[in-house]
C-alpha cells in the first residue's frame, strides 16, 4: 500500500458518507484527526499517560504530555472540582 493512500481515502469516505447519509453529516476531517480523538478520548476517560503514549507509538510518555497538555491540564480541573463536590459534602 502507498502510504498516503489511507489519508487520501478519508476525504472520499467522508463525502460518499455524506452524500448517502443527508440527516447525519459528518465535517471534514483527517486521518491525523482520527488518532487525535483517540488519543484525547483516552486521556479524559482517565487512562494512564504511558498506556496512551504506547498506543500512539511515542517512544517517551514526555511526547504525549507535551502535545496534550491542554487535555492533562483539563483533567485535573475536573479533578480538583470531584475533590471540592466531596469536602463539601
Amino acid at each position: 500500500m502507498i502510504p498516503d493512500t489511507p489519508s487520501s481515502l478519508m476525504p472520499k469516505l467522508i463525502e460518499i458518507h455524506n452524500k448517502q447519509n443527508t440527516s447525519a453529516q459528518l465535517p471534514h476531517a483527517r486521518l491525523y484527526d482520527l488518532r487525535h480523538i483517540h488519543a484525547t478520548t483516552l486521556l479524559l476517560a482517565g487512562v494512564p499517560v504511558h498506556v496512551v503514549a504506547a498506543r500512539l507509538g511515542h517512544a517517551d510518555p514526555t511526547i504525549t504530555l507535551r502535545v496534550y497538555a491542554h487535555v492533562i491540564h483539563e483533567q485535573a480541573a475536573t479533578a480538583a472540582e470531584v475533590f471540592a463536590r466531596v469536602i463539601n459534602g
